[in-house]
């Protein structure tokens, strides 16, 4: 596995991580918890030392399975965990508040703490930005931790480029984790300069769309009522089929690569199209 270190920070991480939201939260059922930590620690014996959770995935309960699954690991592995949501009482209790109050930020990391077991977390990340703080009080609370010993990297997660600088003027910013694939672009327009400029690492969630890029999707696959794809419009069953084409594109390419031959490429990347229009 190869390695990359997140920006001017020195944290090295394998160049592939994973992500647990989906092993308890998110994309449909809540999966089997030690066939979860199974996966995990199979990940680890792969090279993966890079592991992505929230305390808002469950709530809480990712956050546990991965503190479970990596204890053992401890030593081999960075965990990235975030704050900045809690629960709605307007809203049914559901997690779609944000909170990044400087006291919260400091409950928020003692319970993460307690639920991963671990001394330390590796990377702190702003969930999403909250307007209603100013960022520059978000980065002071994480500073506070830094130094306390509670946290080694603070991250920020879907911000703005003047949000980035404001947030690293008061304290280094390790990473910037969003949204990048061949779906969605946007950050290369200027966050990615902006993050060559200030020394931040780049951390892109959804690499494969969410699923839809791996071939696995189609305008016929129906999703589980707690899968939040089933209300994104991208996946909606007339744009899936939108972008078959760019799906049967990528397989091509890689039919290609892995054989040579682009005749061969041609021919299997129409079977595959076949089958799907006969689906």
């Amino acid at each position: 596995m190869q390695k990359r270190k997140l920006g001017n920070s020195g944290l090295e991480v394998s160049a592939i991580g994973l992500g647990c939201m989906g092993m308890s939260f998110g994309y449909g059922p809540t999966q089997d918890k030690g066939e979860m930590i199974s996966l995990i620690r199979a990940a680890v014996e792969r090279g993966v030392t890079f592991f992505d959770t929230a305390e808002v995935y469950g709530p809480y309960t990712n956050e546990e399975l991965v503190g479970e699954a990596l204890a053992p690991l401890r030593s081999q592995v960075v965990i990235a965990t975030k704050f900045g949501w809690e629960a709605n009482p307007d809203d049914a209790g559901k997690w779609n508040a944000l909170n990044s109050r400087p006291e919260h930020i400091k409950q928020v990391a003692e319970a993460s703490l307690r639920r991963l077991k671990i001394d330390v977390l590796d990377l702190f990340y702003q969930h999403r930005v909250d307007l209603n703080v100013p960022i520059e009080e978000v980065a002071g609370a994480v500073k506070e931790l830094i130094q306390e010993g509670k946290v080694k990297h603070f991250g920020l997660s879907e911000a703005g480029a003047q949000t980035i600088r404001r947030a690293h003027a008061v304290q280094s910013v390790t990473a910037l984790q969003s949204e990048y694939s061949l779906f969605w672009r946007q950050p290369k327009q200027e966050i990615l300069p902006t993050l060559d400029e200030l020394g931040i690492g780049f951390v892109p969630f959804s690499p494969l769309g969410k699923g839809f890029l791996t071939g696995a999707i189609t305008a016929e696959t129906k999703f589980d009522s707690t899968d939040f794809r089933s209300i994104v419009p991208r996946f909606s069953e007339e744009n899936r089929k939108a972008n078959q084409a760019l799906v049967n594109l990528l397989i091509l390419t890689r039919i290609q690569r892995d054989t040579g031959n682009p005749a061969e490429a041609s021919q299997r990347g129409h079977a595959r199209q076949v089958r799907f229009q006969g689906r």
